[in-house]
């Protein structure tokens, strides 16, 4: 019997190099990184840091929660409804982002991966902040060592300050990027609130690193 595509690709569970908040700055990562499966850009993305420069100074988190989309045969995914004004980007070339209102009231981040015309995203599910805490503090009005800074899509877009305005953001310039980084020990699990997905609901395309206080949902571990 063939392995599903998850374990084809990986284990769900990981060894990496002990980390630090005070990780220095990383290779700012090319092209080559988003042009690939999304099952791999996802569970890679775990430890990469994202960083944002804006006019109020820099701010960058360490990833250490994604999950994949991989539409259009995905039904959780944006892009199964198909080439639209919305989704347009994700239809784009790799190493885009594609924005979305979450819930209608915040933005969320994703990455645009694999090839053009392949439908496929990495949506940013939690960050450990890393560089600029304190303007993300004060963008979230929550205290610096709290971990609801961005422990969760909308909430680290706020407190990086990720908007609209970044839809089709090139993630290989100088504003809106990812730098190479450190992780811990990763796990997968299903996605989250994709009820309506059918089947799609149970896919362990969710993944984060273990133990890490800014996962947004359990399994923390």
């Amino acid at each position: 019997m063939n392995k599903p595509d998850h374990q084809r690709l990986f284990s769900c569970s990981t060894s990496g190099r002990p980390i630090s908040p005070e990780t220095a700055r990383g290779k700012r990562l090319g092209r080559e990184f988003y042009a690939r499966p999304v099952l791999m850009v996802a569970r890679d993305a775990i430890g990469k840091i994202l960083v944002h420069r804006t006019p109020d100074g820099e701010t960058a988190g360490r990833i250490v929660e994604a999950e994949a989309y991989r539409g259009p045969a995905d039904l959780a995914a944006h892009s199964s409804r198909g080439l639209t004004r919305r989704t347009a980007a994700m239809f784009g070339p790799p190493g885009f982002a594609y924005i979305f209102r979450l819930y209608g009231s915040s933005w969320a981040l994703n990455l645009v991966v694999a090839e053009e015309g392949a439908p496929h995203a990495v949506l940013i599910r939690a960050l450990e902040p890393m560089r600029g805490i304190d303007l993300m503090a004060r963008r979230r009005r929550k205290p610096q060592g709290s971990r609801d800074l961005t422990n969760g899509p909308g909430k680290l877009a706020q407190a990086m300050a990720i908007t609209g305005a970044h839809y089709g953001c090139d993630l290989c310039g100088d504003t809106l990027f990812l730098e190479d980084g450190a992780h811990g020990r990763i796990g997968c699990s299903a996605r989250i609130n994709i009820d309506y997905a059918g089947a799609w609901v149970s896919k362990p395309w969710r993944f984060y690193e273990r133990g890490n206080r800014f996962v947004s949902v359990r399994p923390r571990d």
